[in-house]
């Protein structure tokens, strides 16, 4: 007698038919209508208004900050998980809970606290006044507005898979004589490598979409610090939707194309990893 494994969810076709519904609800119907509204503009407005000198400067800007707050947070973020996971201190819990305010706190608050914070009359700016760096207002306080709001997805991605590394694994390395950094290098790193990629890939998803926090830290100045929501927004207040649908799209196709770049860097980590 053939036993068949016990599912508490109803069948295959029914939870299927579900997910896909819901998705298409949530994701696929207005990225379709996204792209099916972007064909009524005629393929010379579009590269037009798409590639426009101030739409460009604005993607340079918004791809570059994110994967610099994302490659931040990459480093300092699991820092962060490796300690909230591996030690036990007073306040640990505190610290934990923290990780958490950039979910629960809304954007336009964060976006006022470090602007001034970071600003010339703010607490934080007076370890950056000796060396001449200007945060608030400027390219550098695009970054800092990203990597707030991003920090919590590497972290919470990489505490469950650091909870689930065996020490028995690491200290029979240590016990063949291998060093702190060569048992990171070749026991740790490996098994958190697909794991990180993931936080990574999310993390940088999160940033390129943020807007809230970055208009209060940054000047919006076009061609130095407008992000593209921002240049979106803007068309939108002017009426011109066709451009705002415009740059809308570029940014979408931008997004995927950098996701699936992302996905397949996950899978070759997975690899390696085996």
């Amino acid at each position: 007698m053939v036993r068949r494994n016990f599912n508490a969810l109803p069948g295959f076709g029914l939870t299927m038919g579900f997910t896909l519904f819901y998705l298409s609800a949530i994701v696929l119907f207005p990225m379709g209508a996204l792209l099916l509204r972007a064909t009524g503009v005629g393929w010379h407005e579009f590269w037009e208004v798409a590639f426009a000198p101030r739409a460009v400067a604005a993607y340079k800007l918004t791809f570059a900050a994110s994967f610099v707050a994302a490659c931040i947070n990459a480093v300092f973020g699991s820092i962060l998980a490796w300690v909230l996971v591996r030690y036990h201190f007073r306040g640990k819990r505190v610290i934990d809970a923290l990780v958490d305010i950039p979910f629960a706190l809304p954007t336009a608050v964060a976006g006022l606290t470090l602007a001034n914070l970071f600003n010339q009359n703010g607490w934080l700016w007076q370890f950056f006044a000796p060396f001449g760096i200007k945060t608030a207002y400027s390219e550098i306080g695009v970054v800092i507005a990203l990597t707030f709001v991003s920090m919590p997805f590497i972290v919470r991605t990489l505490q469950p898979v650091i909870e689930g590394l065996e020490r028995e694994v690491e200290e029979a390395a240590a016990t063949l004589g291998a060093g702190r950094f060569r048992t990171f290098i070749k026991v740790v790193a490996p098994t958190l490598a697909p794991t990180l990629v993931t936080g990574f890939a999310l993390s940088f998803a999160r940033a390129v979409g943020e807007y809230g926090s970055v208009i209060f830290i940054s000047s919006n100045m076009q061609f130095k610090t407008e992000i593209t929501p921002l240049v979106i927004i803007s068309m939108l207040e002017q009426y011109e939707y066709g451009a705002a649908i415009s740059i809308a799209v570029v940014l979408l196709i931008i997004s995927f194309v950098m996701l699936i770049v992302i996905n397949f860097l996950e899978r070759w980590a997975s690899r390696y990893q085996t």
